[in-house]
């Protein structure tokens, strides 16, 4: 159980992002699909969330509890920052390799990976630091 908290989540999410853009179709382009719409009370205005503004805020939460992750010091948080760096890799490799991958919700995903593994690497330092006593 506590090797499955090393898998990072962000993995998750690019498997689901590949899904649904491999499953579109030029006439039916998926993530620009409707998911929900509902008007909002007090202005009137209508939101209209669709799979590329729903991936971009789970790819927000993630990065949330993925540097919540980062705070345990333990060896499996290290496998944990490895495989948050190779699937940035992956990240990085799709959006400059495969053309389905051009866009801009993306192009946010990567960069919320980037920031998933500079964060990590940096709350799991400080932590280290903050471990080791002198003297």
């Amino acid at each position: 159980m506590r090797t499955l908290l090393s898998i990072p989540l962000n993995m998750v999410l690019l498997l689901a992002y590949n899904v649904i853009i491999f499953m579109s179709t030029p006439d039916n382009y998926i993530p620009d699909a409707v998911v929900t719409s509902f008007k909002i009370p007090s202005s009137g205005a209508t939101l209209t969330i669709t799979w590329n503004i729903l991936f971009v805020l789970v790819g927000i939460a993630i990065l949330y509890i993925e540097i919540l992750k980062s705070t345990r010091t333990s060896m499996l948080s290290l496998l944990d920052h490895v495989l948050s760096l190779c699937v940035f890799v992956v990240f990085l490799v799709e959006l400059l390799i495969m053309r389905e991958m051009g866009s801009a919700t993306f192009l946010i995903l990567t960069l919320l990976s980037l920031i998933d593994v500079i964060a990590g690497f940096t709350v799991s330092l400080s932590t280290a630091q903050r471990d080791i006593t002198l003297g």
